[in-house]
């Protein structure tokens, strides 16, 4: 189960859903007047701890993998 975004074809009203992945691009009801919804296309970011920012290898840059990601190597 997931949270999925959708958007009311009929009343432009966005919600989100707890739906199952088989379930997840099938048309919805809108919780405001039950018109069609169709799912949008979501943006997840990543959250890292300790502040640190990610390089191109992966780590997130801090002394030592003190946020628990793997340390860069350069």
């Amino acid at each position: 189960m997931a949270i999925y975004e959708y958007r009311c074809l009929n009343c432009d009203h966005e919600f989100q859903l707890l739906r199952s992945m088989e379930q997840s691009n099938s048309a919805a009801l809108c919780l405001e007047c039950r018109g069609r919804a169709v799912r949008r296309l979501s943006v997840v970011a990543p959250i890292i701890s300790g502040g640190g920012a990610m390089t191109e290898n992966g780590g997130c840059g801090s002394s030592g993998g003190a946020c628990g990601c793997r340390p860069s190597l350069n």
